[in-house]
């Protein structure tokens, strides 16, 4: 039995589903998937970045934390919590992002980052990542996925 896609106020959740090599293009590629769907979103991103989420993904811990450990270290210990990412928008091939962050007393804040680093972050908080519908339209229509 198929999983329905999540869908919360115009926004669809995914996961990672592979990260891989353009290797026309030289560049690192993190592929999210429609969780319970069939749509994808290629996002091309850093090889820190890469590096980040592949460590994650494979259980390796490093000895020290890296700069998306620190962060959601410096989360945790201000006893607030990553809610969610959200992809918001992909504006002359740049997607944007921003991470929402509940804090003890439940009010929320939303910080501008980039959608690797909070893929990076969101897998480190096991928070849910989110794109908006109108990104996965955008990105179907141009790259006819």
């Amino acid at each position: 039995m198929s999983e329905t896609p999540t869908r919360d106020n115009g926004l669809i959740q995914m996961e990672v589903s592979k990260i891989r090599i353009d290797e026309r293009r030289g560049e690192q590629v993190v592929v999210l998937k429609e969780r319970g769907g069939n749509r994808l979103l290629p996002i091309i991103i850093g090889i820190s970045e890469v590096t980040a989420i592949k460590m994650k993904l494979s259980g390796i811990q490093p000895p020290r934390p890296l700069t998306h450990d620190l962060l959601q270290g410096t989360i945790a210990q201000l006893a607030a919590r990553l809610d969610r990412i959200v992809i918001t928008k992909l504006e002359f091939n740049t997607f944007y992002a921003k991470l929402v962050i509940r804090t003890k007393d439940g009010a929320t804040a939303e910080v501008d980052a980039r959608p690797s680093d909070s893929i990076a972050v969101a897998l480190r908080a096991e928070a849910p990542i989110f794109v908006a519908e109108e990104v996965l339209t955008q990105v179907a229509s141009s790259y006819g996925l």
